[in-house]
């Protein structure tokens, strides 16, 4: 054997070895401090916190294999960061879970994770029940964002209801006009007007809109992913992706099949608890005594008003409806979220039409990826025209002034609109459900803050 050689090819195999090692590496640690530098970027947006669901992560178990940057349908929530896998863009979320699923070692879960410093989530009992003793939370506005478990939710509380129910009660009893009343006709609601219809329960839905509560709101051919989920009258859902459009029909199919009643228009404004412990509710449409209250309510409430002149002509919507209905049109769209950039690009691609995006930040977050992408190209193709750092002062027919700050200073522009859509969120139902005495995550630690700042001010 030519030892010498061998020796020589060895060496030369180590120092080849060697240097692509030190190169990986160089190429890991730059990649590091890149996705670092997007974990101090989304802190400082706020787009590091989850609103709903979210992946939990075991760093001890995690071997950072991207199954779960691959798997995830919105693209940079997850990275690997220092061979572990981190939340870079938490608020990017929806919790579908298939990053979970596939995980190979069980390092990821998705859920709520810590809610006790959370004041935007009901303190619920594990059976979803409020601190007020028969007022129950399905769906959204205890966190959960995904329409699967909504749906079980509002069976499941349902099924708790049941369970406490004496069978021996008179159905006919004058003191209640039902045993459930349930407040929205989301997949929440819809799932437990179901359950109850199975069972027996007699109930009443009411919604302040109509069918499909936000899902009714999302722009014309919106994707909703969802997964199989079993219900009541309806069987197996298999499919994982719908339309807006879709969704609603098969919802109204389901409605219409089953026989559910639901009463639209109708808000919810308020209860008390009555001396034979049912609850005598108001509403726009008159007071309803029930036994149980559901409230499968989404967490945006009413529609966010901008609250200046003008607001109250007819060509101000808090929804888009149908793009396709708007062309060759100057278009005002108001608001930063999903909502509001997914009406503004689906405007855009409408025949002649001029679209002008109104947000109050300096820049997008809290957006899904897709989205964002979307809005990037729109702009750099100059399909959109976008004032960051504005705000719409007054309305007026035909046009809009709006205050854009800019490094000289503040300036008011004049923009032509034939539409102005407001999409900036919604008012949360949250002061109307502490009026009734339910309580929220977080009450303590708020107090405890509040008298903390109290004696720092009187001192």
């Amino acid at each position: 054997m030519n030892w010498p050689l061998a020796v020589g090819v060895a060496s030369f195999l180590c120092i080849v070895l060697l240097v692509v090692a030190v190169w990986q590496h160089r190429i890991r640690s730059s990649e590091d401090r890149r996705l670092l530098e997007q974990l101090q970027e989304s802190a400082a947006q706020g787009s590091d916190r989850p609103i709903a669901q979210h992946p939990q992560i075991n760093p001890y178990l995690c071997v950072g294999c991207f199954s779960c940057v691959r798997a995830c349908p919105e693209g940079n929530v997850l990275a690997v960061v220092g061979g572990r896998a981190r939340l870079v863009r938490a608020s990017r979320c929806v919790g579908y879970g298939y990053c979970q699923d596939a995980c190979p070692v069980g390092a990821l879960t998705v859920g709520l994770g810590d809610v006790q410093s959370r004041s935007d989530i009901p303190v619920l009992s594990p059976e979803l029940e409020t601190s007020v003793p028969g007022i129950f939370v399905a769906g959204e506005l205890g966190g959960i964002a995904l329409i699967r478990h909504a749906m079980q939710q509002g069976s499941q509380v349902v099924r708790t209801i049941s369970d406490r129910l004496d069978p021996h009660d008179d159905a006919d009893d004058e003191r209640w006009d039902t045993d459930i009343l349930i407040v929205g006709s989301g997949p929440a609601g819809i799932a437990a007007a179901l359950q109850a219809k199975d069972l027996g329960i007699s109930y009443v839905v009411i919604d302040q809109n109509d069918l499909g509560g936000t899902v009714r709101k999302y722009p014309r051919n919106k994707l909703t992913m969802t997964q199989p989920i079993e219900l009541p009258f309806v069987g197996r859902l298999r499919r994982t992706e719908y339309t807006k459009e879709e969704l609603l029909r098969l919802w109204e199919d389901i409605v219409r099949k089953a026989r559910v009643e639901i009463r639209p228009n109708v808000r919810f404004l308020g209860l008390t608890r009555e001396p034979d412990q049912t609850f005598s509710v108001d509403t726009s449409d008159g007071a309803l005594n029930c036994r149980y209250v559901v409230l499968a309510l989404g967490r945006r409430g009413t529609p966010r008003r901008l609250n200046v002149p003008g607001e109250e002509s007819d060509h101000v919507v808090y929804q888009l409806a149908d793009a396709a209905s708007h062309t060759n049109e100057d278009l005002l769209v108001v608001g930063g979220g999903d909502s509001a950039i997914e009406a503004a690009t689906a405007l855009a691609v409408q025949p002649g039409n001029r679209v002008t995006l109104s947000y109050r930040r300096h820049a997008f977050f809290r957006i899904k990826q897709r989205n964002e992408e979307r809005i990037t190209r729109f702009l750099s193709d100059g399909r959109i025209r976008v004032l960051f750092n504005s705000q719409v002062k007054s309305i007026e027919p035909g046009f809009a002034i709006i205050e854009v700050e800019e490094t000289g200073g503040v300036q008011e522009i004049t923009i032509r609109a034939d539409h102005v859509f407001v999409l900036a969120g919604g008012e949360p139902p949250y002061p109307l459900l502490k009026k009734i005495g339910i309580r929220f995550n977080g009450e303590n630690e708020q107090k405890t803050e509040c008298i903390r700042v109290a004696k720092e001010q009187k001192v």
